[in-house]
């Protein structure tokens, strides 16, 4: 039974990796390579390196991710080695898919500008959804994946800061208007990705003052299936004693939550938080 539930996972997660994989090529191939701008990602130092290198985007790109995988095994752990190990086995060979099938293709917008914006905007969900199964498409995701575990940046910082690097190699290749738009794709791409991150992991810190105490903890343990704190808490004013229960919810919780609080007591007295990262000891 264990066997079979492992196995599951296991083609459940390549799954939704391959999809993301699938993503991520297809924002390379149809908006970044036409656009002719390098913004964060190893297949824009690719492009810039087919300018040199007789050999097809494809196989640069393999060449170059063969080099930052073997870092990313030694520095971010088996499980992310193993995971990277695929998707950047996959990227290429979904590029060289397009390759095949798109031979001659030029630009779905016919606009530079609006190309990079479509790869900045494509990219990112392909992206989050790797960052969150602790994965990465190769390259300097795995540089930006160094960056956050061991200086404890945020992922898209690090990739608008590893990113400018090839941002700024574009000059060797390309005009001014096209290395601008390299470093500020790069930047904006950042800002994008720790936003889908962000909203994918965020929680809500809800703080609660009711009469109802009871009723509210037992919804919470019981059907929420969460945890909460009791603090004793004072009125100001009158120096009332009320206790203040305190629990982090994610968003389907919280709706339920607040839908619960509607109901049970309209007039209880709510703050909440938003909430990006938090450690605990999971109970046994």
């Amino acid at each position: 039974m264990n066997k079979q539930y492992n196995y599951t996972n296991i083609i459940k997660e390549t799954m939704i990796l391959t999809v993301a994989v699938g993503i991520i090529a297809a924002a390379v191939y149809f908006f970044l390579v036409p656009s002719h701008t390098s913004v964060s990602s190893i297949s824009g130092l690719g492009i810039i390196l087919s300018n040199f290198v007789p050999l097809p985007l494809s196989a640069i790109t393999m060449i170059l991710n063969v080099v930052l995988l073997i870092i990313g095994f030694l520095t971010c752990g088996k499980e992310f080695g193993v995971k990277t190990v695929y998707t950047s086995i996959m990227l290429p060979i979904f590029l060289a898919l397009f390759e095949i099938l798109f031979p001659n293709f030029v630009s779905f917008t016919n606009s530079q500008e609006l190309d990079v914006l479509c790869y900045i905007l494509v990219v990112s969900v392909g992206l989050s959804i790797l960052f969150n199964r602790n994965a990465s498409s190769g390259g300097l995701d795995i540089v930006a994946k160094i960056m956050n575990k061991y200086l404890h940046m945020e992922l898209g910082k690090a990739m608008s800061l590893s990113g400018m690097c090839v941002a700024l190699s574009a000059a060797l290749v390309y005009d001014k208007k096209t290395v601008v738009l390299s470093i500020l794709g790069t930047y904006f791409n950042g800002i994008v990705l720790d936003h889908f991150i962000f909203d994918h992991n965020i929680k809500r810190r809800v703080c609660i003052i009711t009469p109802k105490e009871k009723e509210l903890r037992e919804f919470i343990i019981h059907e929420l299936h969460s945890g909460a704190t009791v603090y004793e808490a004072y009125g100001a004013y009158n120096m009332e004693k009320r206790n203040e229960i305190i629990t982090i919810v994610d968003k389907t919780e919280y709706q339920k939550l607040m839908k619960f609080i509607n109901i049970l007591d309209p007039k209880a007295f709510i703050t909440v938080y938003n909430v990006s990262d938090m450690r605990y000891q999971p109970k046994i």
